[in-house]
């Protein structure tokens, strides 16, 4: 009993078992809720926040506080975002030409763009500058990942309720997204009368081929082993480094990116000298065990009574964001990718992975070309992009107006 309320202590070890449980249970619930599948509600988000909210529950009805310890939480996120970094081949870079590198170019200035809004109606509202940056980039294009990982970063800087926050910005973002980016597609094609280019169908064969993505790779021990090692490797050199790069500096960065970076480093000079063969398929595999693990470990112990005081300004921030996004794709984003079908497509996956994540893209981009025709160059570009090439631009941005912040 602790202040007259049972609190029920869960060691490391329940924890992680409630969290994949919690996990299976949100891949259960999605193939059978159909609003879950049509705006691709992560699994871990669903399972993750119903035990949120029941915990929320318990403790505001004083029955029961939950004291989770959450020690596998970090080395699961820091995985995942190594996984990234490995699949960063500056080969695809090369392969999806200029449009690939103006859609980057325009990311990133969305990440700036959001962190603005953010931090400028966040002053308008009266609340921390901060939680104006968890409902920015962190929450928008960084999605539930960097929301749950940069949450705790800002919440030893004394601002509560910040990673809550950022993941109920990431969950608004994400049906947002799912919303708005077919109809945005569909308005551009409908006005301009456009048509999809079909001459460069082999883009996709020829992006898989240098990525090395097969779901047909050979997984055995003896690979899953060396990617472990890879990946750990990665892991213990990258925080080390972000250790000492905050030492040097005395500016925040969290271990994760120093991690992703020394990946991205280790991934391209690998390509050249070959020390070992890494297998993308594995890779993604490694990476998705994690982020969802990690996710629903994060979701899961969200403290969502931070809330109640920040409703009326969150919703006033992720307004302003929604808008500024539409805005932008149509009369910004359409017009540099060229005013073309594929232009037009990879609009809408902007919208998805701008405010949610990129499955969210994807299915946008489905959805348009389903009845409207194929687009292989935004279906290999937006991935490519939303995948991984847009944290080497987002992270430091974000990274940035949090020490200027701090």
């Amino acid at each position: 009993m602790i202040d007259g309320i049972f609190t029920l202590s869960v060691d490391m070890v329940a924890t992680l078992a409630i969290a994949i449980l919690l996990l299976l249970l949100g891949y259960s619930l999605r193939k059978k809720v159909s609003f879950f599948e049509k705006f691709c509600i992560p699994a871990p988000v669903i399972g993750g926040l119903l035990f949120a909210v029941l915990a929320l529950i318990l403790k505001q009805g004083n029955i029961v506080t939950l004291k989770m310890e959450t020690t596998f939480q970090s080395p699961f996120m820091i995985a995942f975002f190594t996984t990234v970094g490995l699949g960063a081949s500056f080969g695809l870079v090369k392969k999806g030409g200029l449009p690939l590198i103006i859609y980057w170019l325009l990311c990133g200035f969305l990440a700036v763009s959001q962190n603005i809004i953010g931090l400028t109606f966040a002053k308008l509202t009266g609340i921390h500058p901060l939680l104006g940056i968890m409902a920015g980039a962190v929450s928008m294009e960084g999605g539930h990942g960097a929301a749950a990982a940069f949450g705790p970063t800002v919440e030893a800087l004394g601002v509560q309720g910040a990673t809550t926050v950022a993941v109920a910005a990431a969950t608004f973002g994400l049906i947002s997204g799912g919303l708005i980016g077919g109809p945005i597609a569909r308005y551009l094609i409908d006005k301009h009368q456009l048509k999809p280019d079909t001459s460069d169908m082999e883009t996709i064969e020829t992006f898989e081929q240098i990525a090395g993505t097969s779901e047909t790779s050979k997984i055995t021990s003896h690979s899953m082993m060396i990617h472990m090692a890879v990946i750990t490797v990665c892991m213990t050199l990258g925080s080390m480094a972000a250790g000492w790069f905050a030492k040097v500096t005395g500016q925040v960065l969290p271990g994760y990116v120093g991690a992703m970076f020394l990946a991205v480093l280790f991934r391209n000079l690998n390509d050249r000298i070959h020390l070992v063969r890494l297998d993308q398929y594995t890779i993604d595999l490694i990476g998705n065990v994690s982020l969802g693990i990690f996710l629903s470990m994060a979701l899961m112990t969200l403290k969502l009574w931070e809330l109640f005081g920040l409703a009326i300004p969150m919703f006033v921030i992720l307004a302003a964001q929604v808008a500024f996004i539409i805005v932008f794709t149509i009369f910004i984003c359409f017009r540099l990718l060229g005013k073309n079908f594929d232009a037009a497509i990879m609009s809408a996956g902007m919208a998805g992975h701008g405010l949610g994540a990129t499955p969210n893209a994807i299915a946008n981009m489905g959805a348009v070309t389903e009845k409207y025709g194929p687009s292989p160059r935004a279906f290999m570009i937006v991935p490519l992009v939303g995948a991984f090439l847009i944290d080497l631009i987002a992270l430091p941005n974000i990274v940035w107006f949090i020490n200027l912040l701090k």
